[in-house]
């Protein structure tokens, strides 16, 4: 994953979008998008849950395989879901089957108390892409997304995270919801490229859901994102029309 350091060298933003099917996958891919998650933002998007803590490991298996097979140029990474990293050994196993499934690289939440987890992936030839600032998979435990960085304490301790994760051997980190000087000063710090989504303008690339950038989940809308299409309302209207035309000809 060489070519993220050097992209961050030069000073060229890293993009980065979700796909959790096929067809998703193959149209990022022919787009020239740098990196494609298959997130576990997928229990949320796709299948209906409240959170990512529902998600299972046989369903990341399924998305991944379907994303797959639609990328030939992007680096496809996969989120190891909630209680699939518990221990080094179990977060081996869990990158192994996603990698067998079709992704390149994992991605699991944490900073310097999953240390060792990443050392052993990595140590077993595994690309690991790392996550800090706010852990979508505590969010029941902290009741909710909330801003990380906003203090000298907590922009110290995500600070330490991000050296951890580097020294462990991640090649990137992404810094999810924090506070933008945060942000600007943990990009400044490490050599790994920061990944930021909701987190200001000064880390090394973005990552959006997809279903955010094109208004296909209409029920929720992030705050940070900037709306690039409106699907959802593409879609309902199709939908109108074709009900219309099949009952005027009936």
């Amino acid at each position: 994953m060489q070519q993220f350091r050097e992209m961050k060298q030069r000073g060229e933003r890293i993009t980065s979008l979700t796909a959790y099917d096929y067809p998703t996958a193959r149209l990022l891919d022919e787009s020239g998008i740098d990196i494609i998650l298959v997130g576990d933002s997928v229990g949320m998007v796709v299948l209906g849950y409240e959170d990512t803590t529902q998600v299972t490991l046989d369903e990341m298996l399924h998305h991944t395989r379907a994303a797959a097979r639609g990328v030939k140029r992007a680096v496809l990474v996969a989120d190891m879901p909630i209680h699939t990293y518990n221990t080094p050994e179990q977060a081996v196993a869990t990158a192994r089957a996603l990698v067998d499934a079709g992704a390149q690289a994992v991605k699991f939440e944490g900073g310097v108390t999953h240390a060792a987890h990443i050392e052993a992936v990595v140590d077993r030839g595994i690309p690991f892409m790392a996550h800090i600032g706010m852990l979508p998979q505590r969010v029941r435990e902290e009741g909710g997304y909330k801003l990380k960085g906003r203090t000298p304490s907590e922009a110290e301790a995500l600070m330490l995270d991000a050296k951890a994760v580097e020294a462990a051997g991640a090649f990137a980190v992404v810094l999810e919801i924090v506070a933008a000087e945060a942000a600007r000063q943990i990009s400044a710090a490490v050599q790994i490229p920061t990944i930021g989504i909701g987190s200001g303008p000064h880390c090394d690339g973005e990552i959006l859901v997809t279903h955010d950038l094109i208004g296909l989940f209409p029920w929720f809308k992030p705050k940070f994102v900037k709306q690039e299409a409106d699907v959802a309302t593409a879609i309902r209207g199709a939908a109108s029309a074709f009900i219309a035309r099949t009952r005027l000809n009936s």
